[in-house]
């Protein structure tokens, strides 16, 4: 007897497990559907054949990507792991792996594999202002990526990673990301000229990486991107940087919105007028708080001024003196008389010794948009002293 108590109770206890594990399972269809809530707002939507789920695992069977506006572009299978239901309806997912692509048209095929987004979440509502209303992922990779053509390999990447981190207090998010081991084949270009400029300059095969960093403040909308560097071996490290205020979150929201009612309007050239409009009147919002750009040479002066030269039967030094002697009189066009002779000044310390050159924008405030606007159209001598612009080499 007490064998069969046993057993029944064994089985009670089977049973109840069983239920609540049913009574707690995920809803695949729920969470596609708010995927996909909160993904057209950035202007597309994903569809499946079928959604499957197994414990904290959910697969978008043949999932497919529509763009707003174009065709459906197949994906496969989109595996999420580690898929778990917060308490007010939204979702995270630990990792979402997608399919290799290996895709051939016109002689060229294109490949990617190990592509994951990770730390995924959902939002409940997609439709509010908050943050919890915005699709958000703290990590994306691609491993290898390859362009080949006619069997040659003609551009790759070893790896891309990128990474946003929302900060503790929730005040604005810090990201960078990394496109590395980049290669790219130049020495079959078709242009006669442009494989001869191809190979005096070295650039046949062509090695580097591409790195970001930046921050964004949620409350001032301030975005400050401090590095976007393309760094190539035996040529240079040209980095792009700039900071402006105002992209609030209401202010994206406004973007998406006015996308969205582009798209929608079957009369598209009415659609773009309407979109440059609210644009503009976006705009409004934004204000420009700097911005640099600078060149940190690594051989590629020199031997652009040798090429250069070479064409005008001179050597690289009269090149580059000539360069120093016209500078001048092209600069006297922009009747900004400080600025010309500061550009001068760089133009000559940089060709004499090639290290770094560096245009930079610093304004003791932040400039609104429309002031930088009213100064192009109406005064753009004026522009360099509203902006607070510099020349500087080898600094």
């Amino acid at each position: 007897m007490t064998f069969y108590r046993t057993t029944r109770l064994m089985l009670s206890g089977a049973a109840f497990l069983s239920l609540a594990g049913s009574a707690f399972a995920l809803d695949g269809q729920d969470l596609l559907k708010k995927l996909n809530a909160a993904y057209s707002a950035q202007g597309g939507t994903i569809t499946a054949d079928g959604v499957d789920v197994d414990d904290t695992t959910v697969t978008l069977k043949n999932a497919s990507f529509k763009p707003t506006g174009s065709g459906p572009l197949n994906i496969g299978d989109i595996t999420m792991t580690g898929v778990e239901e917060d308490e007010d309806g939204g979702y995270y997912i630990e990792e979402a792996a997608f399919p290799d692509i290996n895709i051939t048209e016109d002689g060229a095929t294109v490949s990617a594999s190990e592509m994951t987004l990770g730390g995924i979440s959902i939002p409940a509502d997609a439709s509010g202002d908050g943050l919890d209303s915005i699709l958000l992922y703290e990590t994306a990779h691609v491993g290898p990526f390859k362009v080949t053509k006619n069997g040659k390999e003609v551009f790759s990447l070893g790896e891309t990673q990128m990474n946003l981190s929302l900060r503790e207090d929730e005040s604005g998010f810090d990201f960078d990301g990394a496109f590395k081991s980049m290669k790219a084949d130049l020495s079959d270009a078709p242009d006669p000229q442009a494989k001869e400029a191809i190979e005096k300059l070295a650039l046949q095969h062509v090695n580097g990486d591409i790195t970001m960093k930046g921050a964004w403040d949620l409350g001032p909308g301030t975005i400050d991107i401090s590095e976007f560097a393309l760094d190539v071996t035996n040529v240079g490290r040209l980095n792009l940087a700039f900071k402006i205020s105002g992209y609030t979150l209401p202010f994206m929201k406004s973007l998406q919105e006015a996308a969205k009612a582009s798209e929608a309007n079957p009369n598209k050239e009415e659609a773009q007028q309407a979109l440059g409009l609210a644009m503009l009147g976006l705009m409004q919002q934004l204000s420009f708080n700097g911005a640099e750009i600078r060149f940190d040479d690594a051989s590629i002066t020199k031997r652009a001024l040798e090429y250069a030269g070479s064409k005008q039967n001179i050597s690289a030094q009269q090149m580059a003196d000539a360069l120093k002697a016209m500078a001048p009189i092209a600069l006297a066009q922009l009747n900004i008389p400080e600025l010309q002779n500061a550009i001068s000044a760089a133009v000559n310390t940089y060709l004499d010794d090639p290290k770094n050159f560096a245009v930079s924008a610093a304004p003791a405030k932040p400039v609104p948009f429309p002031t930088i606007m009213g100064a192009a159209m109406g005064a753009p001598n004026t522009l360099p002293g509203v902006l607070g612009v510099k020349v500087t080499a080898n600094q």
